[in-house]
């Protein structure tokens, strides 16, 4: 499972952790509904916000959820799930972003992928999905070119930036593919007034989805030679937080002029959970169920400097000093040893064949903490149980 929205199950209180599971498990259906099983890889946890959006627009009726039988992702336990055009447009977008991060990872040849015959099974597979998700979105009225067009101009963008670029010209096509999604949902609940305002808040969300995936990959991405954003543009961590907190307040101010039959839980998702989640990428906050002890002391002063900071390996590993990086707070360079290094991301297949294992064995449901099946980065099983402190809403 992937995504940057990864709420802490204790805090969806209200029945919200019930609503949460049950798009997320309405995407995960519809996909294999519509699709088939394998296409169940491409839920994700950012997938779902579009299907939670239509739903809070509209006026909520029985059709809207269904009871799903047991599977070992809910530890064998039924489940009311989601369903409808949200689930259904939630799962079309899923797919077709999929098909594009696949073949880019067949184009640049990453690890298995390098081979042919292995290329040439990915190339399939994308192919189909990109179809699916073709046809799936023609049937709700959206348009899936705008996605598609996205992510082809990314990689040109990407060769042409370079240090002095504005890191926002890089994120550009993910904040333009996730602003059509986000409109498209009003256009789904019959509130074309809403239209406007989603898609800003769409923009908005795209930004801190591209920033925090290059902020969580850019030590790695250092000691292995790969192509960040932020060390391409030189741009410094503190300017990376402050686009993302800009992204935050324009979310919030986005939403408030949009109209909800009931926005609780996008209220919690996109106001307060995506905060957390930024937080967590910049090492500014820290839960006790996230493998970094729980009991570290509060964060005081600059994130981005020096001195009385903690992260989650007790200080920024981008400035220089005991658990930093070079001198003058540059990345540290291959050769450096210092702090934790995550392991090299899995290949396509071995990263299913893990997923495969994480399922059978209900850790991708129940288990505090696992391995991502491909990034390998630490994840947090969807339902464990937490004991962070509460969310208290100042908004």
């Amino acid at each position: 499972m992937f995504g940057i929205v990864r709420p802490c199950s204790h805090r969806l209180t209200d029945g919200l952790k019930t609503e949460w599971m049950a798009h997320l498990c309405g995407l995960c259906l519809v996909l294999r509904a519509d699709h088939g099983q394998f296409a169940r890889l491409v839920t994700n946890y950012d997938g779902l916000i579009v299907s939670v959006l239509t739903e809070a627009q509209a006026e909520r009726t029985p059709a809207q959820r269904r009871t799903a039988g047991p599977c070992p992702l809910r530890a064998m336990r039924t489940a009311p799930v989601a369903r409808g055009e949200g689930a259904r447009l939630a799962a079309a977008v899923s797919l077709v972003l999929a098909s594009a991060k696949v073949r880019d990872h067949v184009t640049d040849g990453d690890g298995v992928l390098a081979r042919r015959p292995v290329a040439a099974a990915a190339r399939r597979v994308s192919a189909g999905w990109g179809r699916a998700g073709a046809r799936a979105g023609a049937a709700l009225g959206f348009d899936t070119a705008v996605l598609l067009d996205a992510v082809d101009r990314q990689a040109g963008i990407e060769a042409s930036a370079g240090p002095g670029s504005s890191v926002l010209t890089v994120t550009e096509p993910t904040e333009t593919a996730t602003a059509a999604a986000f409109g498209h949902t009003a256009v789904l609940a019959g509130r074309p007034e809403n239209v406007a305002p989603l898609a800003e808040a769409g923009r908005f969300f795209g930004r801190p989805a591209h920033l925090l995936d290059a902020v969580e990959d850019q030590r790695a991405d250092a000691a292995t030679g790969a192509w960040n954003p932020l060390t391409a543009t030189g741009t410094p961590l503190a300017e990376a937080r402050r686009l993302a907190d800009d992204a935050l307040r324009g979310i919030r101010l986005a939403l408030r002029d949009a109209h909800f039959t009931d926005d609780r839980l996008v209220h919690v998702l996109l106001a307060h959970e995506l905060r957390t989640s930024v937080d967590r990428a910049f090492g500014t906050t820290t839960c006790a169920h996230q493998g970094y002890g729980g009991t570290q002391p509060p964060l005081h002063g600059n994130p981005y400097q020096g001195g009385g900071t903690r992260g989650p390996y007790g200080g920024n590993p981008y400035m220089s000093g005991p658990h930093g990086g070079g001198p003058g707070g540059t990345p540290p360079r291959p050769g450096d040893r210092q702090g934790p290094q995550r392991p090299p991301r899995r290949g396509f297949w071995a990263g299913c064949a893990v997923f495969v294992g994480l399922c059978c064995t209900c850790r991708l449901c129940c288990a505090k903490e696992y391995e991502g099946p491909w990034s390998r980065k630490k994840r947090e099983g969807c339902c464990r149980d937490c004991d962070c402190p509460d969310c208290s809403c100042d908004c």
